[in-house]
């Protein structure tokens, strides 16, 4: 039987193995494995590509957030709006940072819908937290007039979006603060845990790097409470390493997703659009159909790997209760959890891969 990988991690390692063998080996010599010039190789070649004066690397994406939620000083008594929809661990920093997370729900992108930020506004709003849900950028510019308007700060949650613009400005690049993952399997990725940060503010690259070190601002001076979140230099020499060929990724799943959707019936299988001041990265390609877990059954009985991003609503999830949301409240976000699925988009599928995939979805559908 034909088999389609959701993704295909061991391809990636092949194809680049003997490239990344002397990185590994180089780092591993040099006997600074934490901290010092591979880090900071990386730090400023992605503040490069995204076109921002400051990056600050971190041990994963959900530290990202939380750092900069604290370096901007927002904790107990704020409340930060985000949308429902995203990965557990968007709400799980603004707890983690002491604030309230207040949801807003969504448009037919599965991006965060502006007017419900607008709606959702009180006199504790402090921040607003997109989510670059799939590596579409949200809309960043009526969410930043929204946000200079009511005098809120900005973190784009960009962790599915390197590579993204908006407007030809990067993701993470709009905002006050730019949060960044480089999990195994985002477009850019590393192998293992891995984040970063972005910002034109000096003052809160500086406190990101202190916040990011224990707090330390040399090794017997701590100047506040910080935590343990660095990248190693392994990691930070494969990131910089793979970031060289983030383009050439990013243009074959453009590729790939084009290729679906001149494929796939759109009479019966929704696609979000993309607009003109769109430039997806395409992290995951996201249908929206009806009865989805019967089409991912029958796709995964004939081979193909596909999965959920994500089934249950943050605002229903368990951990979720003590906010006291119900089922209806958000009604776009709950009507996409029913219907979204995620189709293979990664960089090693061939053409004939995407007609195995397209065929299979049109005949479940028609």
């Amino acid at each position: 039987m034909r088999t389609v990988p959701y993704v295909n991690l061991p391809a990636q390692y092949a194809e680049e193995k003997a490239v990344l063998a002397p990185v590994i080996d180089a780092a591993l010599a040099s006997g600074q494995w934490i901290g010092g010039p591979l880090v900071e190789q990386f730090e400023q070649a992605a503040a490069r590509y995204i076109g921002v004066p400051h990056v600050v690397s971190v041990a994963s994406g959900t530290d990202a957030l939380i750092l900069a939620l604290r370096a901007l000083d927002i904790g107990a008594g704020d409340e930060v709006i985000t949308p429902p929809n995203s990965f557990v661990a968007s709400t799980a920093a603004i707890f983690f940072a002491g604030a309230t997370p207040v949801f807003a729900d969504v448009q037919a992108d599965q991006n965060i819908d502006p007017a419900a930020i607008e709606a959702a506004i009180t006199p504790r709003t402090r921040a607003i937290m997109p989510v670059h849900l799939t590596g579409r950028v949200a809309d960043m510019d009526a969410i930043m007039r929204i946000a200079t308007k009511h005098n809120l700060a900005v973190i784009e949650d960009a962790a599915q979006a390197m590579g993204s613009r908006y407007n030809n400005r990067h993701a993470g690049a709009i905002g006050h603060i730019g949060a960044f993952s480089a999990h195994p399997l985002k477009n850019l990725n590393a192998m293992g845990d891995a984040g970063f940060l972005a910002t034109s503010d000096a003052a809160v690259a500086d406190r990101l790097r202190r916040l990011r070190n224990n707090g330390l601002i040399d090794r017997n001076t701590v100047a506040e409470w910080g935590v343990v979140s660095r990248l190693d230099n392994v990691q930070a020499g494969i990131l910089s390493h793979r970031l060289t060929h983030l383009d050439a990724v990013v243009a074959a799943r453009r590729a790939n997703a084009q290729a679906y959707r001149q494929r796939l019936n759109a009479r019966t299988i929704f696609m979000p659009p993309c607009l003109p001041a769109e430039f997806n990265s395409f992290h995951t390609f996201v249908i929206q159909v009806d009865r989805r877990d019967e089409l991912q059954r029958h796709l995964g009985e004939r081979g193909i790997g596909t999965a959920i991003h994500y089934p249950v609503p943050i605002h229903l999830q368990p951990a979720a209760r003590d906010l006291g949301h119900k089922a209806g409240d958000f009604p776009a976000t709950e009507r996409q959890a029913q219907r979204i699925l995620t189709l293979p988009i990664n960089q090693f599928l061939t053409g004939d891969d995407i007609d195995y995939v397209a065929e299979t979805v049109n005949g479940f559908c028609a």
